[in-house]
C-alpha cells in the first residue's frame, strides 16, 4: 500500500464509492466493492482499526451469550446473528489462516445442575455451525478440566465443558483486509478526515476532506457516500442532516493483559456468568493473558481509556476463577474499546441490545451500516455494497467473491514459513514464528529488512522486531508510533513499559523513513507515549 499515490488518486479521480471509516467494516466494505470492479476510495480520520476494530476480546465466535438470549427470549435477531457468524467464522480461518486459528475454550461448572443446560446449550452451538463446526463440545469431568486449564480454582470444581471457536489478531486483520482493497484497486487512505458532504440539490455527491498530516483539503466526488464509521456513524449522519435523529447506543469493554501464567498457550478460559450476569474469558493471546470483557454504558470519545473500576472487576472475576494470586500490579495493559449498538438510546442495559447489523439509506443517499460484530464483517460489507449497487445503479458491478478471496499474506502461507524463516534468515524461533503468523507469506519481506540492519527487538522478551517499523511504513501505511506500536506491532496493547522504552526508537525510525525534524520526532514519539499511558 502506497499511502502517497492512494491520496494523489483521491485528489483527481472521481468514484462510484467513497467509504467514510478504516475500521473492519469499512475496509471490509471497501474490498467487497472493490473485487466486485467498482472505482472506491476509502478515507479514515485516524488509522486503519484505530478504534472499536483493534480493541475486541480477538475471538471469531457465534456468541455463545448471543444463543442464550436468543433460546431464552425467543429472540430471533440473536439467533440469525449466531447462525450467521458461525458461517462467517469458518470463512476467515479459510481466507485468513496466518492471522486465525481455532482455540478451544473451557466453561468450568461448580454447580451439578449448570451440567445439561450448558452441555444443551454448546451441542446446539455446534449444530448451528453445521459443517463448518471446528470440532464438537463435550462434556468432561473435573480431573481433565485442570488438566487443560491448570490455573483454575479446584474447590467445588464438577466438570466443564469444552468446545471451539476462533481467535485472531484484529487489528492485523484490519490492516491485511485494508491491504487487500487496495489490490483490488481502492484508493485506500488513513489520516484523511471528512470535514463535510457535498451535495448536488438535495442529493449526495461525495465530501469534502482534510489529510491530517500535511494539512492538504480538497473535494473528493463520488456516487454514493457509505458511512462505516461505527460508534462515530451518528456524527457523520449529523453532517448530512442536523436533525437526524440517532441510531446508536455505544458501550466499553475494557479488556487488561496479565503474564502468560494466567493461561495455558492453548486452552482459553469461559467464565460462563459473573454476578451481574455477563461472560468472561480469559486467552491466551500473543505469549499473554488477556481478560475480558466489560460491558457498560458510555460516553462516546475518540480515544477511550479502561477505568480502574473496570480494571478491579476484570480482576475481581479472575481472583474467583483462578488458583494463582492475581494483583492490579499484574496488569502489564489495559485498553477500552467502544462498541456501536443500534438501539432504543432509552434502553438502560446495554448487555441487551443487539449487535445485529443495520443498514440506513438517508433522504439524500447517505448510506450508513451500523451494529453488528467483528466476524461479521464480511456479511455486512456483501448487504452494504449490495444495497450500494442498487442505490447507484451500478450495472456493471460483479458478483461477490470475499467468500474465498485470501486476505493479504494468505496466497502462499504455509506454517512451514517459520522454519525457513529460521533456516534462511537465521532468526530466533519466536521471532519467526511471529512473523510468521502476524505477516503471513510477506514475513520474507520483513526478514530482508532484518537482515539489511534492522534486525534488533524493540523491547526485551517480545519478539517484534525494527524491520517491522519500517515495513509498515513503507508497505502498510503506517505513518506514526502509534500506528506502529498499537496496530502495526501489538506491543503497545500488550506491554505498557515496554512499549514506553520503545517508543523513542520507533520515532526515530520513522523519522529516518519520513524525513521529519526533530520537532516532528518529538510529537510523534510525545503523543505515543500518551495512547500507551
Amino acid at each position: 500500500m502506497n499511502r502517497e499515490e492512494a491520496v494523489e488518486r483521491l485528489c483527481a479521480e472521481v468514484f462510484d464509492i467513497l467509504v467514510i471509516g478504516g475500521g473492519a467494516t469499512g475496509a471490509g466494505v471497501a474490498l467487497e466493492a472493490a473485487s466486485r470492479g467498482l472505482k472506491v476510495a476509502l478515507v479514515e480520520r485516524d488509522d486503519f482499526g484505530a478504534g472499536t476494530s483493534s480493541r475486541s476480546t480477538k475471538l471469531i465466535h457465534g456468541g455463545v451469550r448471543y444463543l442464550e438470549r436468543a433460546v431464552l427470549h425467543f429472540d430471533r435477531t440473536q439467533f440469525n446473528l449466531v447462525r450467521d457468524a458461525l458461517k462467517e467464522r469458518a470463512v476467515l480461518l479459510s481466507i485468513a489462516p496466518h492471522l486465525c486459528r481455532p482455540l478451544p475454550l473451557v466453561t468450568p461448572l461448580y454447580n451439578r445442575l449448570q451440567v445439561p443446560y450448558y452441555r444443551t446449550g454448546l451441542k446446539l452451538y455446534d449444530w448451528l455451525a453445521g459443517r463448518s463446526n471446528l470440532s464438537p463440545s463435550r462434556f468432561v469431568d473435573e480431573h481433565e478440566v485442570l488438566t487443560r486449564f491448570p490455573m483454575l480454582r479446584p474447590e467445588g470444581l464438577r466438570g466443564g465443558v469444552i468446545y471451539y471457536d476462533g481467535q485472531f489478531d484484529d487489528a492485523r486483520m484490519n490492516v491485511a483486509i485494508a491491504l487487500t482493497a487496495a489490490r483490488e484497486g481502492a484508493a485506500v487512505a488513513n489520516h484523511v478526515e471528512v470535514t463535510g458532504l457535498l451535495k448536488r440539490g438535495n442529493k449526495l455527491r461525495g465530501a469534502t476532506v482534510c489529510d491530517t498530516l500535511s494539512g492538504e483539503r480538497w473535494e473528493l466526488e463520488a456516487s454514493v457516500v457509505i458511512n462505516a464509521t461505527g460508534p462515530f456513524g451518528d456524527s457523520v449522519r449529523n453532517l448530512d442532516d442536523p436533525n437526524a435523529p440517532p441510531m446508536l447506543t455505544v458501550s466499553s469493554g475494557a479488556h487488561i493483559v496479565l503474564p502468560a501464567r494466567f493461561s495455558p498457550s492453548d486452552t482459553g478460559l469461559l467464565i460462563p456468568q459473573t454476578e451481574d450476569g455477563r461472560v468472561l474469558f480469559l486467552l491466551p493471546w500473543l505469549g499473554k493473558t488477556l481478560v475480558g470483557t466489560t460491558d457498560n454504558p458510555a460516553e462516546l470519545v475518540r480515544h477511550p481509556k479502561s477505568s480502574e473500576e473496570e480494571v478491579d472487576y476484570l480482576l475481581h472475576h479472575v481472583k474467583e476463577y483462578v488458583s494463582v494470586p492475581v494483583s492490579t500490579e499484574d496488569v502489564q495493559a489495559s485498553w477500552s474499546g467502544l462498541r456501536p449498538l443500534v438501539s432504543d438510546p432509552a434502553a438502560a442495559d446495554t448487555a441487551k441490545l443487539s449487535r445485529d447489523h443495520v443498514i440506513n439509506v438517508s433522504p439524500s443517499g447517505l448510506l450508513t451500516i451500523a451494529g453488528g460484530k467483528w466476524t461479521t464483517y464480511r456479511k455486512m460489507a456483501l448487504d452494504t455494497v449490495d444495497e450500494a449497487v442498487r442505490l447507484g445503479d451500478f450495472a456493471s458491478a460483479g458478483p461477490s467473491c470475499t467468500e474465498t478471496l485470501p486476505l493479504y499474506g494468505a496466497d502462499r502461507f504455509s506454517p512451514d514459513i517459520a522454519g525457513e524463516l529460521q533456516e534462511h534468515h537465521g532468526l530466533d524461533l519466536d521471532v519467526a514464528h511471529h512473523l510468521s503468523r502476524a505477516y503471513g507469506d510477506q514475513a520474507p519481506k520483513v526478514a530482508g529488512l532484518a537482515a539489511d540492519g534492522f534486525g534488533a527487538r524493540l523491547a526485551e522478551g517480545h519478539p517484534f522486531l525494527e524491520a517491522e517499523v519500517v515495513y509498515a511504513a513503507r508497505r502498510e501505511g503506517a505513518r506514526t508510533g502509534t500506528d506502529v506500536l498499537a496496530r502495526r506491532t501489538r506491543l503497545g496493547i500488550l506491554d505498557r513499559d515496554a512499549a514506553v522504552n520503545a517508543a523513542p526508537r520507533v520515532s526515530e525510525l520513522l523519522s529516518e523513513e519520513f524525513g521529519w525534524s526533530e520537532e516532528q520526532k518529538g510529537e510523534d514519539r510525545a503523543r505515543t507515549l500518551a495512547f500507551v499511558l
